[in-house]
């Protein structure tokens, strides 16, 4: 398989903001009742709508979170990623160098997506290719995302490849049919590997084993 495109996640993939996610909502969810390790976090939330998120953790706690849960949320969460969020490790020499078309296509609102984009310096390599669920009303593990940006950017399922950290993301992009590379963070990799997906920890190995 000759690979043309290439169909990136954001968070966790692109930009390192899954650990700020993840201790928000721990933290928020705590004072409810909930307790869970950021380790689980990652396996359970990471990938998913917050919908989801939320149905889960009012599933353990018994009860219903509050109705500003939500809002008060993404307002900790903007006011963190635009100070700590930080590009991946060695992902701007790995876009910089590549040939191909590529694009990013995230279970996050589109406001989301540029602003961790524009924090972590990464959003100019991105304009215009990026595809979000809300835009769709169709979330991980629903392959549709991933459906969406091939489309969109031209290319036959077959010519692409999904480049996913979570467990909800590589069963959408296996779902749909796509060559899905895992990358590992320490927490996700026997996740990742039970659903399909082919593991690398880093930027200069995903770049061999795309033989770009």
């Amino acid at each position: 398989m000759r690979v043309k495109c290439i169909i990136f996640d954001c968070d966790g993939v692109l930009v390192d903001t899954e650990k700020i996610g993840n201790g928000i909502l721990l933290s928020m969810a705590a004072e409810h009742g909930f307790e869970m390790d950021i380790e689980d976090a990652y396996r359970y939330f990471n990938g998913r709508s917050l919908k989801e998120c939320f149905s889960h953790i009012e599933n353990i706690i018994g009860g219903k979170l509050p109705d500003n849960f939500e809002s008060e949320y993404r307002e900790k969460s903007f006011t963190a990623f635009k100070t700590q969020v930080k590009p991946m490790e060695g992902v701007f020499s790995f876009i910089d160098n590549l040939k191909i078309p590529y694009c990013v296509a995230s279970s996050g609102p589109v406001e989301k997506i540029r602003l961790n984009l524009e924090v972590a310096g990464l959003l100019d390599k991105f304009e215009n290719k990026i595809y979000s669920s809300y835009e769709i009303n169709s979330w991980k593990p629903d392959p549709e995302i991933f459906l969406h940006a091939a489309k969109q950017m031209g290319f036959d399922v077959q010519d692409c490849v999904v480049i996913e950290d979570s467990k909800a993301g590589v069963k959408a992009g296996i779902q749909g049919g796509f060559k899905v590379y895992g990358f590992t963070n320490g927490f996700n990799n026997e996740d990742l590997e039970e659903e399909g997906a082919i593991l690398f920890e880093n930027y200069p190995e995903l770049a061999v084993l795309l033989n770009l």
